[in-house]
C-alpha cells in the first residue's frame, strides 16, 4: 500500500494536498503533519514511507536545512519539495542537496499528480519551462543556515562566482575585468548570465539575493 507523508504548515494547503494526493491509488494511505519537528517525531516511530513531500517555507526551520536533515538521517525516503517559491537558484539548489523533485506549487493538480508518479517511479522530477516569478529572496527572513551555501549550489560556473563575488565587494565591471584579466565585455557577458541565475535583473538585486541566500565566496579565489 502506497504511504506518502505531507509536511505543509498552512491547514488549506495541506488538506487539499492529502486529498489529492488519495487519489494515487486505492487504499493509498497520506499522512500530515503541520511542521518539521512534528515530521520528525513521526519519522523517528515509522519511516517506512514512499514519499515525503516537503514545503519549504516551514516556520521554524529554514527549508533547505530541512531537507539537508532528511537526506542525511532518512536516505531511503524519497523527498519532493513542493514550494511556492520557484525560481530558478531555489529549484537548482533544492535539486543539488539530494530531493527526489521540486514541484511548483503554481502546478494544476493534475500536473502535481503526474510529477509525485514520476518521482514515485524512480525518476527524478524538475520542472520545465517558465517559472512563476516567485523568489525566495524576497520572501520573510527565515533562519540562516547552518552551513554556507556555495555558488555552484546555485547554479553559478566558476567564472560567474568570481565576477558576482567581485560584485559583492563593490568593484565596477571595468575593475572586475582588470581584476580578472578579462575585457569589460566578457565581465558584462558573465554578468548577464549571473542575473539569468539568480532570477534577478540588475545588480542591485543579485546582492539581495546573495545575502538571502548566504552564498559563500570564500573558495571562489
Amino acid at each position: 500500500m502506497l504511504k506518502l507523508l505531507v509536511v505543509e504548515d498552512h491547514a488549506l494547503v495541506r488538506e487539499g494536498l492529502v486529498r489529492l494526493l488519495a487519489q494515487l491509488e486505492t487504499g493509498a494511505q497520506v499522512l500530515d503533519r503541520p511542521d518539521f519537528e512534528s515530521a520528525l517525531e513521526l519519522l523517528d516511530g515509522e519511516d517506512e514511507f514512499d514519499l515525503l513531500l516537503l514545503d519549504l517555507a516551514l516556520p521554524g526551520i529554514d527549508g533547505f536545512a530541512a531537507l539537508d536533515v532528511l537526506r542525511r538521517d532518512y536516505p531511503a525516503i524519497p523527498v519532493a519539495v513542493i514550494s511556492a517559491f520557484d525560481d530558478l537558484p531555489t529549484v537548482t539548489r533544492v535539486m543539488n542537496l539530494g530531493a527526489s523533485g521540486f514541484i511548483p506549487k503554481s502546478f494544476s493538480g493534475e500536473s502535481l499528480l503526474a510529477a509525485v508518479r514520476e518521482v514515485l517511479a524512480g525518476n527524478i522530477f524538475r520542472p520545465e519551462g517558465a517559472f512563476s516569478g516567485a523568489r525566495l529572496d524576497a520572501a520573510k527572513p527565515l533562519p540562516p543556515l547552518r552551513a554556507p551555501v556555495r555558488p555552484e549550489d546555485v547554479g553559478l560556473t566558476d567564472r560567474q562566482a568570481q565576477v558576482l563575488g567581485l560584485m559583492v565587494r563593490g568593484l565596477s565591471n571595468r575593475e572586475i575585468a582588470e581584476q580578472l584579466g578579462l575585457s569589460e565585455g566578457t565581465v558584462k557577458i558573465h554578468a548577464t548570465a549571473v542575473f539569468k541565475t539568480l532570477g534577478v535583473s540588475s545588480r542591485t538585486q543579485a546582492l539581495v539575493a546573495v545575502a538571502r541566500y548566504g552564498i559563500d565566496f570564500t573558495r571562489v579565489f
